[in-house]
């Protein structure tokens, strides 16, 4: 319910604001100790994004877990009416996650959430938010994510994209076909209730013709057809529209999801 107050409330004050990556961040770092974790939930998260269900109190969790944990208090900061870009409708462009130590359903870690850069995009405006969870005082797991907000930018002052050789594709090892609810229901398990991600009515405004799948669910799957994996990182390339039918792609550290609409994800995985 507090989540659902700070989506509202990110609503609210987005109104009227102008993205630019040369606006100030707020010097702002939330903190929440001894979070618990709730192993129905959990169980929810992992049916929901195909990880193995957790059985007992000393079973890791999903590697993207811990930003589900977080994401409340990273919401608190970009629904403050001093955070620069508008809440709703930013759309997950990267993430890098890193755990470097185990956590457990038993833990009770620390979550440390701040905002640490922000920067042009040949589309709008991007924001660096960093996650931490700590035991002890000590970083066991990082999380860092960009949101971009999408807005005309000049292009002469627009950063062009980084010219690289046509990649070769990976061998297809899954299709995964995902529902038009997929959006939805990862909603449910995961708190994020950004418009884009729950109906075609409610996408349209924010310039998609359908509902998108979240980003973290995308990373979350992948992380899951890579059973002991400690570090993902994931460039989102191309929104995926609900519902679609997509392929997993891999070869030893490197993946991707791809679809006939073109590359949607690449990314990198490490044990």
């Amino acid at each position: 319910m507090a989540l659902l107050l700070t989506l509202a409330r990110g609503a609210v004050t987005g109104v009227g604001k102008r993205p630019s990556p040369h606006a100030g961040l707020p010097d702002v770092r939330l903190s929440e100790t001894g979070v618990r974790t709730d192993p129905a939930r959990v169980a929810a998260y992992a049916r929901v994004c195909g990880f193995p269900a957790p059985e007992g109190g000393a079973d890791l969790l999903p590697l993207t877990y811990p930003h589900i944990l977080g994401f409340p208090l990273a919401a608190r900061i970009m629904a403050a009416r001093g955070f620069p870009l508008p809440l709703m409708g930013l759309v997950h462009t990267s993430v890098d996650i890193v755990a470097h130590a185990p956590l457990t359903l038993a833990d009770r870690p620390e979550l440390v959430v701040h905002a640490e850069e922000l920067r042009a995009h040949r589309r709008g405006t991007e924001v660096v938010m960093v996650t931490e969870a700590r035991l002890g005082g000590e970083a066991v797991w990082t999380d860092r994510s960009a949101y971009l907000a999408r807005h005309r930018v000049d292009e002469e002052a627009a950063p062009a994209p980084e010219p690289a050789a046509p990649p070769v594709p990976l061998p297809e090892v899954e299709t995964w076909r995902l529902p038009a609810d997929l959006g939805r229901r990862h909603a449910r398990v995961s708190g994020d209730y950004n418009p884009i991600h729950l109906h075609p009515v409610t996408a349209r405004p924010l310039g998609f013709p359908r509902a998108i799948v979240h980003g973290m669910w995308t990373v979350a799957r992948c992380a899951a057809a890579a059973p002991g994996a400690t570090r993902i990182t994931a460039d989102f390339r191309r929104p995926v529209l609900l519902p679609s039918t997509v392929e997993y792609c891999a070869e030893g550290p490197r993946f991707e999801v791809r679809s006939r609409a073109g590359l949607h994800v690449t990314g990198l995985t490490a044990s």
